[in-house]
């Protein structure tokens, strides 16, 4: 009896009961689903992205009998008399188009994150989507029709600048800004959508301190919302890159449309074409383009190293 009374007294609460441990939850399906995602990507990457792009390196390195060439067929396309020209076409509309969406792109986006009235935000990224959602050839077609002088809205625009026909527009020397401009008309407004979604994850907070401190517009957009945006800039500018020095559909319509004015290969991508298909040689043709994949990549990764593209945030 004296021994449970003292044990009693030690633990004035003996008869709690401790609480079990919540049982952990599993995974669960979250990794399934993601498999679900990511898998139809992969398997069409594979089919259609890596394993074309090393049957095409494998078919640079070749001879038309299968034998190694080594640097034969490169050499055959550089001194190719039509393979500068297009390269310099193709670089001098890369200059002009990633120059026009990184300026226009960023400050249509910082003027739109400025409105504050809702329904005048709404309709202005309408407007500015809608061009997007016309194809290449289709853009291409409805600007052949604004690039006449005799025909388009921009007549009057066009005769003052001295174009009087519609083959003194296209002549191989405007082509680059045409394109740039096409360009820029059917993808800038999804990238202003992109941006204008990217300055809205800024913390309110900071720009609240910033104007407290009696910073203007101008120096907000230049000391906070520009830092914060180069990650995207840079990631707009890669995948402009890319799509950029793949220039085929807008001077091969131009090309079919008049009558021989643009030739047949401005581009490159279009002399590889002419490679393939005209001359019946695949080599040549995949020589140019491991050429078109190693200019891309070596100035995609300059653009994701300056722009910090996957640098991590420190804590």
């Amino acid at each position: 009896m004296t021994v449970e009374l003292t044990a009693a007294a030690a633990d004035p609460a003996p008869t709690r009961r401790r609480r079990r441990p919540a049982p952990r939850r599993g995974p669960g399906p979250t990794r399934a689903m993601g498999l679900a995602f990511v898998g139809p990507y992969v398997v069409l990457m594979l089919a259609f992205g890596i394993i074309p792009a090393v049957y095409a390196v494998a078919l640079a390195f070749s001879r038309a009998d299968g034998g190694f060439a080594g640097l034969d067929n490169f050499v055959r396309v550089i001194t190719d008399f039509r393979f500068l020209p297009a390269v310099q076409h193709v670089a001098v509309y890369l200059v002009l188009w990633l120059v026009m969406l990184t300026v226009l792109v960023v400050v249509l986006a910082l003027v739109l994150h400025a409105v504050t009235t809702r329904w005048v935000s709404r309709a202005l990224r309408l407007l500015y989507y809608l061009p997007g959602a016309l194809a290449g050839a289709s853009a291409v077609l409805l600007w052949l029709f604004v690039l006449n002088p005799d025909a388009g809205p921009a007549g009057p625009l066009l005769k003052a600048m001295g174009f009087e026909t519609f083959a003194q527009t296209i002549q191989p020397g405007n082509l680059s800004l045409v394109f740039a401009v096409i360009a820029f008309w059917t993808g800038a407004g999804q990238w202003v959508i992109v941006m204008y979604g990217a300055l809205n994850n800024i913390p309110t907070e900071v720009m609240e301190a910033a104007r407290i401190d009696g910073a203007n517009p101008v120096q907000i957009a230049l000391r906070i919302q520009l830092p914060l945006l180069r990650k995207w800039i840079a990631y707009m500018a890669v995948l402009a890159l890319a799509a950029g020095t793949q220039l085929f559909v807008e001077p091969t319509l131009l090309s079919q449309a008049s009558t021989g004015v643009v030739p047949n290969d401005y581009s490159v991508n279009q002399l590889a074409y002419q490679y393939a298909f005209n001359l019946s040689d695949f080599n040549g043709a995949a020589a140019i383009a491991v050429l078109l994949l190693v200019v891309s990549v070596a100035l995609s990764a300059v653009f994701v190293l300056r722009g910090g593209l996957f640098d991590t945030e420190e804590p």
